[in-house]
C-alpha cells in the first residue's frame, strides 16, 4: 500500500511540473508594451535616460531595474537534499521550486541558476561575477566544505547580501522552535546541555546559531560517522567539526547522550535509539531533522519519554523545521533597507520574530490552511506554519530593524509603517480598510455576532479585540463556544473579552420574546412563534438586542441565504426611516478596488431603488477615503436600446440630475464604457466622468452578483462586503464564502458610527 502511495504521489509530481507550461516559473513584463510609444520607452532611444541615471549613481539601479527586488538561487547541484550530488542540471526542479517559494510567500522576483563548477574557488569567482544583475544571493545545494568557502568569498567581495540557506535559514528556524521548546519546559540557553549528529554544512551553522542564542561551548557535544569529534582526532575531520571538539578521548552517540536536554539529529534514519532517548534529561527536547526518515520517529522517542518536545523536518508530523518559515522574510527585509549583508544580529532578530509568532494568537488563515491540527502553543506547536500570512509582517520587520541597528542598511525605513506595509501586500483588503478601521477606532461599539459559533466568527472575535476598541457579542452555546475557541488556539475567554448570549437558557429570553412579539403582532407572529423564534434564529436574537439598545449592530450570515436573514433583519430594525437600499461589494483587484452594487438586495430594482443605491454607494465609498465616480450600467448604451435595464436607468439618471449631487455619475452604458474612458468617449465625448469609473451599478442582482463572482473567481478580486446598505449600520448580512479576516472587516465598516460617514 505504501509503495501505491508513493507512485500514485510521483505521478501526481510529474503531471504537476509538466501540465501547461513546463516547470514553475514564467517572466511576465510589468509595464504596458502596447505600441510604438511603450516600445520607444521600453527600448531604444528611451532606456538609455535610465542607463545613464545608473552611470550617475548606481542606486539608481534599484530605481529603474527590478534589481532591487531581484534574488539569484545559485547551486552546482553538488548536495541536493534527499538526493546528493545529482548536478546542476538535474538540480533545476528544486531551484525552480525554491524560486516559487520567494515569490509566493514574500513577492521576491528569483532567477534559479545551475552552474556546472565543481572547485568552490571558481563557483564563488562566478557568483561574484553576478552582482550587477541581483540584489541578493541564495546559495542552495553546495556541499560541505565546498559551501563554506564559496560563501565566504562571496560574502568578502560583494556588497549584497550572500546567504547559504542550507546553513543559516536551517540554523534560524531550529534557533526560534528551541527558543519556545526552553520556555515550554522551563530551562536556560546557559544550562543546557546539547548533543548533534550530523558534521555538515546545516549542523555547524545550528551549533552557531545555539551559542549566539546562549548555550556554553563546553556544554556541546558533536557527533559523526566517526562518532564524537574530539581534540586530536583525525578521521572524517573539518576545520568547522574542530571548532566543537569535546574531549580527547573517543566515544560513543550513546556515551555522550547521558542527561543532554537537547538532542540536535541533522544526520540520517534511526542514529538516535530509544535507550539513548531514556539516558536525556528529563523532558527532553529532540530535533530529528533528517529527512525524509529522521533519526528516530515520535512514537519511539515518545515510549520511553513521554513528556519529550519533539520537531522533525516532515510536514505530516508537529513542529516541522521548514526553512520557508525564514528565507523569504529574511531576504524581504534585507532587500527592503538595501543591507549590504545578512549578518547575526539579523539572523537573531529572525530567530525572534519566528519564535514570537507560535507564541501569538494563531491566525485564521493558518488555521483554514491546516484545518484539524492544533494550532496552540506548547510542545506540538513551537513554531509557526508556513502558510501564517502574518510571517511576512513580524519576521521582515525584525531583520529590517536588525540591519539597520546594527548599520548594515543602506536605507532607513519607519518599522511601524514598513511592518503595516507588509501586513498590507499580504491582506490585500488591509490598505484600503485602514480609514475604516480608523474611524472605528474613535468609538467603542458593540457587535453582536449571530453565528457565534463558527470557527470565523471566533477567530474574528479575537482580532476585534486585539486590533480594535470594539466589543464582541457571541450568540451560541457557551460549552460549545469555549471548546472551539480552545481548539482553534484562541485566547479570548467569555466574560473577560467577550460576552456570550445563550438562546437555551439567557435570562432576557421573556424581554426577547415579547419584544419581538411586540414589534410582529399585527403581522401574523403569536405569542407561540415570537417565543419559538427567540430560542432558535440567531438572526433575530442579534437584531432585537440592537433593537434594544444591547448592541449597536449585528453580523449574522456565515450560513444560509442572503434574503432570509434580510427579512428579520427587515422586520426588526426597518423603522425609524431606516430600510435596506441595497447591497454594495467592494471589490480589491490588482488596479485598484471597484464597487458593485446591488448585489443581494432587490432583485429587479425601481429607479427609485436604483437612485437610493447610487447615493448610498457613493456615502460608503467615500469611508474607504475613495472618491466615487458611479457608472449606470446596462445593456443599453446611452439610450441606444429601448431594453428594461435601460428605461429604469435612463428614469434614474433623470432623478440622480433633479438632485444636487457632489459626485460624479454617468449612464447608462455598458460595462466596457465604464471602466475605458477612451471606449467611453467614442460614444458620448461630453460625459461628465472623468477616466474609470469605481462604481458599478446594476440594474438586476443578476448582473451585479455575476459581475462580483466573476470578478472573484476569474478575476482574482477579494471581496470586502456585502455593505448592507440603508440600515445606519445597525445590521450586516454577510456570505457564507467569508473569511474570518472578511469578517473582521466587516465588524470595523459595522462598528463606524453613521455621523463619521454620512
Amino acid at each position: 500500500m505504501a509503495e501505491e502511495f508513493k507512485e500514485s504521489l510521483r505521478t501526481a509530481a510529474l503531471r504537476y511540473h509538466a501540465e501547461g507550461k513546463p516547470g514553475k516559473l514564467e517572466i511576465r513584463a510589468t509595464k504596458p508594451l502596447a505600441n510604438g510609444r511603450d516600445l520607444a520607452r521600453a527600448y531604444s532611444p528611451g532606456v538609455a535616460d535610465a542607463c545613464t541615471e545608473i552611470v550617475a549613481d548606481k542606486a539608481n539601479a534599484n530605481l529603474y531595474t527590478a534589481r532591487g527586488n531581484l534574488v539569484a538561487v545559485v547551486t552546482n547541484g553538488s548536495a541536493v537534499l534527499g538526493l546528493g550530488n545529482i548536478g546542476a542540471l538535474a538540480s533545476k526542479p528544486v531551484m525552480e521550486g525554491k524560486a516559487v517559494l520567494f515569490k509566493k510567500f514574500a513577492d521576491i522576483d528569483c532567477f534559479d541558476i545551475e552552474l556546472n563548477e565543481s572547485d568552490p574557488e571558481r563557483l564563488a569567482d562566478i557568483v561574484c561575477a553576478l552582482e550587477p544583475t541581483f540584489g541578493a544571493i541564495n546559495l542552495e545545494d553546495i556541499k560541505a566544505p565546498d559551501c563554506f568557502i564559496v560563501e565566504k568569498i562571496c560574502r568578502e567581495r560583494m556588497n549584497i547580501p550572500v546567504f547559504h540557506d542550507d546553513q543559516h535559514g536551517t540554523a534560524i528556524v531550529v534557533g526560534a522552535a528551541a527558543l519556545n521548546a526552553l520556555k515550554v519546559v522551563g530551562k536556560d540557553w546557559a544550562d543546557i546541555k546539547v548533543v548533534s549528529t550530523g558534521g555538515g554544512a546545516a549542523g555547524i551553522a545550528c551549533l552557531n546559531m545555539l551559542l549566539s542564542l546562549g548555550v556554553k561551548r563546553e556544554n556541546v557535544y558533536l557527533c559523526d560517522i566517526a562518532g564524537l569529534v574530539y581534540e586530536g582526532r583525525v578521521e572524517e575531520m573539518t576545520p568547522q567539526k574542530a571548532a566543537y571538539a569535546q574531549g580527547t578521548t573517543p566515544a560513543s552517540l550513546g556515551d555522550v547522550i547521558e542527561g543532554a536536554d537537547l538532542f540536535l539529529g541533522l544526520s540520517g534514519p534511526g542514529v538516535l535509539k530509544p535507550e539513548m532517548v531514556a539516558k536525556m534529561a528529563k523532558r527532553p527536547i529532540v530535533f530529528a531533522l533528517a529527512n525524509p526518515t529522521p533519526e528516530i520517529l515520535p512514537e519511539e522517542v515518545r515510549s520511553v519519554a513521554p513528556d519529550a518536545l519533539i520537531a522533525t523536518g516532515r510536514s505530516d508530523i508537529p513542529n516541522q523545521v521548514n526553512n520557508v518559515l525564514c528565507f523569504p522574510f529574511i531576504f524581504r527585509g534585507a532587500l527592503d533597507v538595501g543591507a549590504t549583508e545578512i549578518n547575526e544580529a539579523m539572523k537573531i532578530g529572525c530567530v525572534e520574530g519566528i519564535a514570537a509568532l507560535a507564541r501569538a494568537t494563531t491566525s485564521a488563515e493558518a488555521a483554514a490552511a491546516y484545518a484539524g491540527e492544533q494550532l496552540t502553543f506548547g510542545p506540538d506547536y513551537l513554531i509557526p506554519k508556513a502558510f501564517d500570512p502574518r510571517l511576512m509582517g513580524v519576521v521582515a520587520s525584525a531583520v529590517a530593524k536588525a540591519a539597520m541597528e546594527s548599520g548594515v542598511a543602506t536605507k532607513h525605513v519607519d518599522i511601524e509603517a514598513y511592518k503595516e506595509q507588509l501586513d498590507g501586500s499580504v491582506f490585500k483588503s488591509a490598505l484600503i480598510m485602514r480609514p475604516v478601521f480608523a474611524a472605528a477606532a474613535n468609538a467603542e461599539r458593540r457587535i453582536v455576532f449571530a453565528e457565534g459559533e463558527d470557527v470565523r466568527v471566533l477567530h474574528a472575535a479575537q482580532a476585534v479585540v486585539e486590533e480594535t476598541t470594539d466589543v464582541p457579542i457571541l450568540i451560541g452555546r457557551p460549552e460549545v463556544i469555549e471548546a472551539r475557541a480552545e481548539k482553534a488556539g484562541l485566547t479570548v475567554k467569555p466574560g473577560r473579552d467577550f460576552e456570550i448570549v445563550n438562546p437555551q437558557s439567557d435570562a432576557r429570553y421573556r424581554e426577547y420574546w415579547e419584544t419581538y412579539h411586540g414589534l410582529m403582532a399585527r403581522r401574523g407572529v403569536a405569542p407561540d412563534l415570537a417565543r419559538a423564534i427567540m430560542r432558535t434564529n440567531t438572526t433575530a436574537i442579534g437584531a432585537v438586542m440592537v433593537q434594544r439598545g444591547e448592541a449597536d449592530s449585528v453580523i449574522c450570515g456565515t450560513f444560509g441565504q442572503f434574503l432570509w436573514h434580510l427579512n428579520y433583519i427587515e422586520q426588526i430594525l426597518g423603522r425609524d426611516g431606516l430600510s435596506p437600499v441595497g447591497a454594495l461589494s467592494l471589490m480589491i483587484l490588482e488596479d485598484g478596488p471597484l464597487f458593485i452594487a446591488d448585489t443581494h438586495v432587490h432583485a429587479e430594482p425601481t429607479p427609485e431603488q436604483i437612485v437610493n443605491s447610487v447615493i448610498g454607494a457613493a456615502r460608503h465609498v467615500r469611508r474607504f477615503g475613495v472618491q466615487p465616480k458611479v457608472a449606470l450600467c446596462s445593456g443599453s448604451q446611452f439610450g441606444n436600446l429601448d431594453s428594461r435595464s435601460g428605461r429604469v436607468m435612463r428614469e434614474a439618471l433623470r432623478q440622480l440630475d433633479a438632485q444636487q449631487l457632489d459626485f460624479a455619475y454617468e449612464g447608462e452604458m455598458h460595462v466596457d464604457s465604464a471602466l475605458d474612458p477612451e471606449l467611453r468617449d467614442r460614444y458620448l465625448p461630453c460625459s461628465r466622468l472623468d477616466g474609470a469609473a469605481n462604481v458599478l451599478v446594476f440594474a438586476s442582482t443578476d448582473g451585479a452578483g455575476a459581475a462580483r463572482n466573476i470578478l472573484k473567481m476569474r478575476g482574482g478580486g477579494l471581496e470586502v462586503g456585502p455593505i448592507l446598505m440603508g440600515m445606519g449600520n445597525k445590521a450586516q448580512i454577510v456570505t457564507p464564502s467569508i473569511t474570518a479576516r472578511g469578517l473582521l472587516n466587516i465588524s470595523a465598516l459595522a462598528g463606524t458610527p453613521v455621523k463619521s460617514y454620512g
